[in-house]
Order: C-alpha cells, then structure tokens, then sequence
C-alpha cells in the first residue's frame, strides 16, 4: 500500500500540530502556507492543560522543544491593583496535573516545524482552491497542484475553504472589541520592574483589560483589549494605550512606556456567528480557527486546535478516510461549538462599561470561592478525550 498524502493549509500551530501528529502516524505530509517564510512575528500563546495533554498523546513537548516555558495561572486584578482573584499554580497542577504553561507563539511554532522532514512546508504555497474534495482532492496552490488522500483546511479565521464549502452560512460577527499584542524582550524592562518579574494576571477596567504573561527567557507576553468601534486604529499606538492604561496599578505603565509600536499586533475580535453544521466534506476538513473561530477570552482558541490536530490525527490512523472525518466531526463539534458560545459569553462580560455592571461583576468574582471556580474550568482543562479506536479500514 502506498504511502498516504496528506495537505495541511496553513503552518499555524493548529496546522503545525496535524501535520507532526500525521507524519508520526506514517503519513507523508506537505504543509501549503501563504506566508513568504517563518514568521518571528507573534506574540504569547498560554496552552492550558488540556492543550499539553493533547500534546502527550503525540509525544511532542512544548516546554522542552520551544523554549522553557513557564507556569501561567492567570489571577484577575483592578486598575487600582485590587485583586478579584489569585491563581494558585499548585492547586490547578494537583487539580489538572499541571499549570497552564506560557510560550512564546514563534517558539511553538517553529518547535513544531522542526519536527517536520526537510520540504515539508512550502512557503508561499497559498491554497486557492480545493477540488474534487468528495473523491479524489486536487489542491490548487500558487505553487503548483497537489493531489492528497485528505485535505486539512487550517487556514485561519477568515479560511478561503471555509467560505467556498459553506456559502450560506454567516461567516464572522465582531465582538465589539480589538486587541493590541506584542512581547517585550528582557533586555527592554531594565529598570521597569522592581525585583521580582511580575505575576501573570489580567486586569479588568470599564471596557478595558490589560494581560501580563511573563515569558521563560524574561520577556513579557502583555495584550489590551478595548471596546471600540470596528476597524479602529490610532495613529499612535503608545499614546493610545497610556491614555487608556497609564493610570493602572504597577507594573502596567511601565510595560506600557516600554512597547515597541512596530512590534506591536492589532486585531480586532471575532468569532463565528453560528456553528458550522459539519467540519469535514468528504476529504477535506477544518480544524482551529476555520472550523470555529472563537474570540481568545476563555485562551482556548489554540487550545482547541491542538485538541482538533490530535484528535484528528489518531482517527486517520484507520484506513477508511471519509468514515474517519465523519466521526472528527461527531467528535468535536459540539465541544468546540460549546467552547465557542462559552467565550463570546465571557467576553461580553470582561468587557463591561457601566460602572454598576462592573461592580456587580468585580462582586461576583471576588465572593466565588475558588473551589467553584476550579470547577467551572473542569469541562475545559479536563475534556480532553481521545475516541477509542481510529476508524477502521
């Protein structure tokens, strides 16, 4: 029998992560990314504990292979420094086995390339059309065609695949808020921290949030979010973010006066409207982003890429490719749709602006016991399941 090809569009991590999980599964791989090369662009990504277990299942460690990464239990403060709630990083590794550990996105990423046969991913490779999907797919890059026994669609959250295969469905809806994100480098906090890096934590205002996600090397992962109009961008991004955040507790002015705005990310949030009804079409499936895009509030929207990689992987290791993106799909949808609705839920909450609502809400976090709040991220940092058995040929 011959080797089995498998195309991945798109060298994100979701991608990244099916493409090492295929290859160690026999398959012969080739990744198709839009981009002209690896990107050292990027910035934090925090892999809660059901993303590492994902990540045993395929025997890929990211703490060892993309840098020393770092526990980042999240605690939630006020503008004023007040905190709502502190994480206790022992408790959620004797609750979960481990704690939410940190990286640096590029990092992961090319931890996982490295993994990958030399010319497995071809750079500016976009895929720019997927045929015969139900039979024998054709991937039409810029590149060149490839023919494949699956085609996984990880093509992001505006996915070319999605929107060809599924016209009537709505498509992305805006959340109401953007997000600015960069790391600092150690060498730029010189004389900005006192002692000690600081606690990872985010810090909920009126409309405003501030995350600070300390790094291995001594770097700093920090993201804003603001609830402002679609497409808002200002001119000058320091300025914008010290008028919004200068009077914050410290270490946030500091970080803030730190920022290169060349290095600094803006996106505005958006999630999908609605499920999509299935995630596979015959041979072609989508997973991350293009499958369910999910605005970061809950940090699962990686997470559950990895889990869909993984997952995904292992039901391909029987023969029976159709059967097997039928069951990816039973497997996963209604996880991820539920992770989805969970965090636009908890975002309309974050991002708060009347001062009552706001006090009623910083109320609720600091009178719920931790306990209870361990148990409402149970679902989330425990779900992680393999199906029992790959589909069988």
């Amino acid at each position: 029998m011959s080797q089995r090809h498998a195309v991945v569009a798109g060298a994100g991590i979701g991608g990244l992560t099916a493409a090492v999980a295929l290859h160690r599964r026999g398959w012969r791989v080739t990744v198709c990314e839009r981009a002209p090369g690896p990107s050292a662009a990027g910035a934090g990504i925090v892999l809660a504990p059901n993303a590492l277990r994902a990540f045993d299942a395929i025997g890929f460690d990211p703490g060892r292979v993309a840098g020393r990464a770092v526990p980042a239990a999240m605690g939630l403060r006020r503008p004023g420094g007040r905190w709502l709630n502190r994480a206790d990083t022992a408790a959620m590794a004797a609750r979960y086995g481990r704690p939410p550990l940190a990286v640096q996105r590029a990092a992961l990423a090319a931890g996982l390339a490295a993994q990958l046969p030399a010319g497995t991913i071809r750079y500016g490779a976009a895929v720019t059309a997927v045929d015969g999907p139900d039979t024998a797919p054709v991937v039409r890059t810029a590149g060149g065609d490839l023919t494949a026994d699956v085609v996984v669609a990880a093509d992001g959250i505006n996915s070319p695949t999605r929107r060809s295969h599924f016209p009537g469905h709505p498509g992305l809806r805006y959340s109401g808020e953007t997000a600015w994100r960069t790391v600092l480098p150690a060498g730029a906090l010189a004389g900005a921290l006192r002692g000690a890096p600081p606690a990872a934590a985010e810090t909920w205002g009126r409309g405003e949030r501030f995350g600070i996600v300390p790094l291995g090397d001594g770097s700093v992962y920090v993201y804003a979010t603001a609830v402002v109009p679609e497409g808002h961008r200002p001119a000058d991004v320091r300025a914008e973010l010290q008028r919004r955040y200068g009077t914050w507790h410290d270490p946030v002015p500091a970080l803030v006066e730190r920022i290169d705005p060349a290095a600094v990310l803006q996106h505005d949030l958006f999630d999908l409207a609605a499920p999509l009804p299935r995630h596979h079409s015959g041979r072609l499936v989508w997973l991350g982003d293009a499958a369910h895009a999910m605005t970061p509030n809950l940090g699962q929207g990686g997470c559950q890429a990895v889990e869909d990689a993984v997952v995904l992987a292992h039901l391909l290791d029987g023969g029976d490719v159709p059967a097997a993106l039928a069951a990816y799909s039973a497997a996963r949808c209604a996880r991820t749709d539920a992770v989805r609705v969970r965090a636009h839920r908890a975002g309309r909450v974050a991002a708060l602006t009347h001062p009552l609502a706001v006090a009623v809400r910083d109320l609720a976090i600091r009178a719920t016991p931790a306990r209870a709040a361990y148990r409402a991220l149970d679902d989330l940092f425990n779900g992680f399941t393999l199906p029992a058995e790959p589909v069988p040929a």
